[in-house]
């Protein structure tokens, strides 16, 4: 008889993970596809040791979101709308309104659209840093994270 091979699921373990630093400029691409690609990351999707129940992603810093890119009328168009759960709370803005108030908000807005509405997700959202120049105070984390591939989201050369 011929010997079966058993083979065992392995089940990443929150010892295990190391997460690395992304930075993205928000000026380069549309909005939504950089709120996609962002999520994506954050929930750590593209790891092969990805498990839905533990947050195995990685830290995302978003730079330029003051410049952020979008198509057609949106900023002039899309509304977001607010409620304090108050008689007369409810508040609406247009993108370019909630742009000059709070660069970040459009950016943190629709990322969180795209994460799980859970615990998890939450805690995944906190691994989101959105800054609205070009400056944020994570280069030490990101130069020790040993990520290549961050340098060549931010465009920069590698040096």
């Amino acid at each position: 008889m011929a010997q079966i091979k058993i083979r065992k699921t392995y089940v990443t373990k929150p010892k295990d993970l190391r997460p690395l630093w992304h930075v993205f400029d928000a000026s380069s691409r549309p909005l939504g596809r950089l709120a996609s690609e962002i999520a994506v990351i954050l929930q750590g999707k593209h790891k092969p040791s990805y498990t839905p129940t533990i947050n195995t992603g990685d830290y995302v810093v978003v730079i330029n979101s003051g410049h952020v890119y979008v198509t057609g009328k949106k900023r002039e168009q899309k509304e977001y709308n607010f409620h304090s759960q108050h008689p007369g709370g409810h508040r609406t803005f247009t993108m370019e309104q909630l742009q000059r108030r709070n660069p970040s908000r459009v950016v943190q807005l629709a990322v969180r659209g795209m994460l799980p509405k859970t615990t998890l997700g939450r805690q995944m959202f906190k691994r989101l840093k959105v800054y609205s120049g070009l400056e944020h105070p994570h280069q030490a984390q990101i130069k020790g994270s040993g990520s290549d591939r961050i340098i060549q989201e931010q465009g920069g050369n590698p040096s």
